[in-house]
């Protein structure tokens, strides 16, 4: 198994950036050219196909930002048939319409090429299972479970971590465990890694 600092730390990062779901709490609505508005939908329908950017995207013009000739860019992914299906797509696309493909690009499934890895079978409590099943020990405090976005597999994934020892250093928090990345649509285990903050 791989040693590694733990992914969810950037997770939280993202997390607390856009965790903001309030419509009342003083953001303006970006205001988008339509023709750019365009361009963005078309670049996530060429990995979802329409119907299933219908069904299950929306435009969030609150969270999204204009940051001078560019713009941040942010989606709702919603499944209402699966609770646990509530994600954020975001990219940078500039004011003529075009991608910044040199910037991250988050949350868009590959539908059209993959349209297994969207079925989301694996809810929570499945996924719970798998890793008992797979040997993640209980640990000294509760899992950290999320279903969210993983970069490396450029797809949704759970991700279940356990907390093995922690404590206070001289640098601040310490701590060890592991993680499991589970596939959602067929609960194959992806990866199983020791995660360590010295």
């Amino acid at each position: 198994m791989k040693k590694i600092f733990p992914s969810f730390i950037l997770l939280l990062c993202a997390f607390y950036f856009y965790s903001c779901t309030c419509r009342t709490c003083g953001a303006e609505e970006i205001k988008l050219p339509a023709t750019v508005k365009v361009s963005a939908d078309e670049f996530i329908i060429s990995y979802t196909g329409k119907n299933f950017f219908d069904s299950y995207i929306k435009f969030d013009p609150i969270r999204s930002q204009s940051l001078g000739n560019e713009f941040l860019l942010v989606y709702e992914f919603k499944m209402k048939e699966k609770s646990f299906v509530d994600e954020l797509i975001t990219f940078s696309i500039d004011s003529t319409g075009n991608i910044i493909s040199t910037k991250d690009i988050v949350g868009i499934p590959s539908v059209l090429e993959n349209p297994n890895s969207v079925n989301f079978e694996i809810d929570e409590a499945a996924a719970r299972e798998i890793a008992k099943e797979n040997k993640l020990e209980p640990g000294i405090k509760e899992w950290k479970v999320g279903f969210m976005w993983n970069a490396k597999w450029q797809r949704y994934v759970w991700h279940i971590l356990n907390t093995l020892s922690e404590g206070e250093g001289s640098h601040g928090y310490r701590g060890s465990g592991k993680e499991m990345i589970i596939a959602p649509s067929n609960g194959e285990v992806l990866e199983y890694n020791e995660w360590n903050v010295f």
